[in-house]
């Protein structure tokens, strides 16, 4: 059974969202484990005692102040947020396109084997 070309287009379309979909979801759970690791890091951060910590950079410990630290993690934090709340939204408006497209596909592909 030879499947007209509008629907091997519609194969194709599906193929490369499921695709985008799962860059998508992979994305955000980067972004997900990101955020665990910076909320652990703020907790050991509020048990720290004194003003100053180390934070690591490039391989080496720099002392900083443990306020700029906490106000820095708290922004990644935020921006981490933002993303992920993107990411979702995209990945909602993904999975209902790819619903739709595989209904059209059932029905193209049903009424092409009927004839």
């Amino acid at each position: 059974m030879e499947l007209p070309p509008s629907v091997q287009n519609q194969i194709l379309q599906f193929q490369q969202l499921q695709q985008q979909l799962q860059m998508i979801v992979m994305q955000k759970q980067q972004m997900e484990v990101q955020m665990k690791e910076i909320e652990k890091a703020l907790e050991e951060l509020g048990k720290a005692v004194g003003d100053e910590v180390y934070k690591m950079a490039g391989g080496i410990f720099v002392k900083r102040n443990k306020e700029d630290i906490k106000k820095e993690l708290e922004e990644k934090l935020e921006t981490l947020k933002l993303r992920v709340s993107t990411l979702t939204k995209q990945e909602e408006k993904m999975q209902k396109r790819l619903s739709e497209l595989q209904e059209k596909l059932q029905q193209a592909i049903t009424s092409t084997a009927a004839q």
